[in-house]
């Protein structure tokens, strides 16, 4: 059996093997609606796999890493070695998985910690993706194989200070000097962005939008991580700031000619990554209420046994195992080529908004014990509300779809 990490598309058998041995309690409601027999042996073997490791290198450590406001940055070669970077994506040392296998490797990261599924997230369908996109074949040699080995870190400017949902508005600009290129601008909220060897970074041209491949330590081009968050705290969020960077002719994405779709596109593939991971979120939130409720006693009884504690859980296995199904499907027509970005958009939209009430439910079954790190939900709950807000704020997708069934554009 080959590796999942570039040499073929099964996970290592070594490897699985290796961490099969580690004891594993049975998740709670994860599959009500029996959807492991849709999965193939290989999606299930690589979903299997990776909750293995989140359970054994991540939850041991993800809430000393949430206290300190720090990322586990040693599970970077891991991530790598086991083939978990730009998964999805085929040739230059990447896997080449099922587009549904993506997603569960992103709903099992997620379960973990958002932070961590963030990392993979951005590495893979927001600095790998638009090199193999968009990118010249010597780009594409030069950065997908370290990237996918985790070797190099790279992150995607998009968003800044007073651009975030019109994007199209970016003061950001790069203007031809020579055989190069004059950057100068800021993008904020970016993940990875003081660790990255590598910044996507998208900027207003004389012949529109288009993507440039920004490296670390080029002069005039810095990093600053952001502090003081509550939320994804085992994440780094940074600025950029491009003070006269000179960066060659030889840094432009030639297929970013597209402007500003190019980025948009990018931006699905995240999108369909946060809509499996949001399903992990709420899963490790239902998983630790409902054996939380099973296990505190309160008037001679558990309080699992009173209705509205039961209601609570119906509804939070009800909405896990609707998100579950929208995301087979999804990934379904986005193995065939079908997926359009609008059924992204409800995917995205749905499932954070439910994970994100799962988790509060989770937390009022827990009473006291909820805003406590002993347990995962707090630490949870305070992660999806960034999901809420990034790669398309809830109200930004409502506006999308909306478009798309009445034909009519509700943005100004």
């Amino acid at each position: 059996m080959s590796s999942l990490s570039g040499r073929g598309t099964l996970l290592s058998q070594a490897i699985f093997h290796s961490l099969a041995g580690i004891s594993m309690e049975p998740f709670a409601g994860l599959d009500y609606y029996r959807l492991d027999e849709l999965y193939s042996d290989e999606e299930r073997l690589i979903r299997e796999t990776v909750r293995t490791f989140v359970d054994a290198e991540v939850l041991p450590i993800i809430e000393a890493h949430h206290r300190q406001g720090t990322f586990p940055l040693h599970l970077i070669p891991r991530l790598g070695e086991l083939g978990l970077l730009g998964a999805n994506l085929r040739g230059y040392g990447c896997a080449g998985v099922s587009e549904v296998a993506y997603g569960l490797i992103m709903q099992e990261l997620e379960r973990g910690d958002s932070g961590l599924r963030s990392f993979a997230s951005v590495q893979g369908a927001l600095a790998m993706y638009p090199i193999y996109a968009f990118g010249t074949e010597a780009q594409q040699k030069d950065w997908l194989p370290r990237l996918a080995r985790g070797e190099k870190v790279g992150c995607f400017g998009l968003t800044e200070p007073d651009h975030g949902s019109d994007p199209a508005g970016m003061v950001t600009k790069a203007v031809r000097r020579g055989d190069g290129y004059v950057l100068n601008g800021s993008k904020l909220w970016i993940t990875n962005g003081t660790i990255a060897d590598v910044a996507v970074v998208w900027a207003r041209t004389e012949e529109g939008i288009r993507g440039f491949l920004v490296e670390k330590g080029t002069p005039g081009f810095s990093a600053r991580e952001i502090h003081g968050k509550f939320s994804l705290r085992a994440s780094i969020t940074s600025e950029l700031i491009f003070q006269d960077c000179r960066i060659p002719s030889a840094s432009l994405l030639p297929g970013s000619e597209q402007g500003l779709r190019a980025a948009l596109m990018c931006l699905d593939q995240a999108r369909y990554g946060i809509a499996w991971g949001a399903v992990g979120a709420a899963a490790a939130c239902y998983d630790a209420a409902l054996k939380y409720a099973k296990a505190r006693v309160q008037f001679d009884r558990p309080i699992a046994g009173f209705q509205l504690v039961q209601q609570k859980l119906v509804r939070m296995l009800t909405e896990i195992t609707k998100a579950q199904l929208l995301c087979h499907r999804l990934g379904q027509l986005k193995e065939a080529g079908q997926a359009r970005h609008t059924q992204i958009s409800l995917a995205k939209m749905n499932n954070v908004e439910n994970a994100r009430e799962i988790a509060r439910l989770a937390r009022e079954i827990l009473g006291a014990a909820g805003i406590v790190d002993e347990y995962p939900v707090i630490r949870h709950m305070l992660n999806l509300e960034t999901l809420y807000t990034y790669e398309g704020t809830h109200e930004i997708h409502t506006l999308i779809l909306g478009r798309d069934i009445t034909g009519l554009s509700a943005f100004a």
